[in-house]
């Protein structure tokens, strides 16, 4: 009854910082909004929301153009034409999802009606949605130029049987006309003279799944922010024993870590609600704002859980940095140093792919890691909860470690 006095106590301050509050669930908004380009896009009407398709055209030729006019046509992506050596550079590094490579041949191919192969390669970590769409879109323009060669084809041929023998005239009915048409088009389809062949290159080596920055940014700054918390949460402790509170209680029946414990709660619970209305804002704000929104539908339970670890970790965080610090204003430098450095670190910021990449085990070292690679798997990968049980086992024992060397590390009195 002692820590829920506490608790109730702590959590009635807080409702009158407005500082705090704003701190706690405005600010986290902002920077979604900033990070993830919403802003930019409210009130955009000119903006090209066409999806991006490289085009390599090893052919520049007349049946090459028809099909990058047709593809700018049908509309839904935009063609863009690059050296074949640079797109496939930034093929390598995903800063481009897909290729269409127009071979060598491809017009004279057509004219001759031979078959010929165009080829669309994507990156591994592309959309799968896009690039299908893609392919549609491709494959829908090459069944157009096959159907329109293969027709023309057959109309030059009946025009050369006519001109051969002008008695054969009257063989060439309107009847006669229809049934040739709809050979033809039965033909291509089964046996079209372009060919879309998609390509999907290996990983040189085998690597989870690397989320793109945008889909990232909600999770980070969840994360960041939700430990950025605990700056707070220590600055209350150290209120509390400023003033003598600890010192007071020592005479009452309850232990040292049922003390601090009280002072965790409140913490724990602001964080939850912190999470709750940030992601809220993930799934139904960035909808509202025109910008993709964040699916929470995949893994609701792995979410939960997740989020109750990271509170938890949050706040017991924060009874360590009270312990540690001796003043105030250690509390807020050593606050700001190590969040934001644990939350730089472990991935708040950069995606965590890219540390993976440059830092190797060093981003494990810190809770904000962890935190982020579960929300990741759940809301990007979509991943289950017996997926995520390592980040879950990690994280819980990260709040255990800060507990307990806070409850040994802090001076009661």
């Amino acid at each position: 009854m002692r820590a829920l006095s506490i608790t109730l106590k702590d959590l009635q301050l807080l409702l009158r910082d407005r500082g705090s509050l704003f701190q706690y669930f405005i600010l986290p908004l902002i920077f979604i909004l900033v990070f993830s380009g919403a802003l930019t896009s409210i009130g955009s009407t000119t903006k090209d929301t066409r999806l991006a398709l490289a085009v390599v055209d090893l052919d520049n030729g007349s049946g090459a153009q028809a099909l990058l006019a047709g593809i700018e046509a049908a509309g839904g992506v935009r063609p863009e034409l690059y050296e074949q050596v640079k797109a496939e550079t930034l093929l390598d590094e995903n800063d481009l999802g897909r290729i269409l490579y127009i071979p060598a041949g491809f017009s004279q191919g057509l004219s001759e009606g031979k078959p010929v192969t165009v080829r669309l390669v994507t990156h591994p970590d592309a959309s799968a949605q896009q690039n299908e769409n893609v392919l549609l879109v491709v494959q829908g323009v090459a069944n157009d130029m096959t159907l329109e060669s293969q027709i023309l084809a057959s109309l030059r041929q009946m025009g050369d049987m006519q001109a051969g023998n002008p008695q054969a005239q009257e063989a060439f009915s309107t009847d006669r006309l229809v049934a040739q048409a709809k050979g033809q088009f039965e033909h291509s389809r089964t046996e079209p003279l372009v060919v879309i062949k998609q390509t999907v290159p290996t990983r040189e080596a085998e690597g989870e799944k690397s989320p793109a920055l945008g889909q990232a940014v909600l999770s980070g700054i969840t994360v960041l922010f939700v430990f950025l918390a605990a700056q707070t949460a220590a600055g209350s402790i150290y209120e509390e024993k400023k003033v003598g509170s600890f010192r007071r209680l020592m005479a009452a029946p309850i232990s040292r870590p049922g003390m601090l414990a009280g002072k965790l709660l409140p913490a724990f619970l602001t964080a939850l609600v912190q999470i709750v209305v940030i992601f809220a804002f993930g799934s139904l704000g960035l909808r509202l704002l025109g910008a993709t929104p964040v699916p929470l539908e995949n893994a609701p339970l792995g979410i939960a859980l997740v989020s109750i670890m990271t509170a938890l970790c949050a706040s017991a965080l924060g009874i360590l940095i009270a312990a540690i610090a001796r003043t105030e204003s250690q509390i807020g430098g050593m606050s700001t140093l190590v969040l934001w450095g644990m939350g730089l670190l472990g991935g708040c910021i950069a995606p965590a792919f890219l540390l993976d990449r440059y830092l190797g085990p060093l981003p494990k070292i810190v809770p904000h890691y962890w935190a982020n690679r579960a929300f990741d798997d759940l809301l990007i990968r979509g991943l289950g909860i017996q997926d995520v049980a390592l980040e879950l086992a990690v994280l819980l024992g990260f709040s255990i470690l800060f507990f307990v060397i806070g409850v040994w590390r802090f001076d009661f009195e």
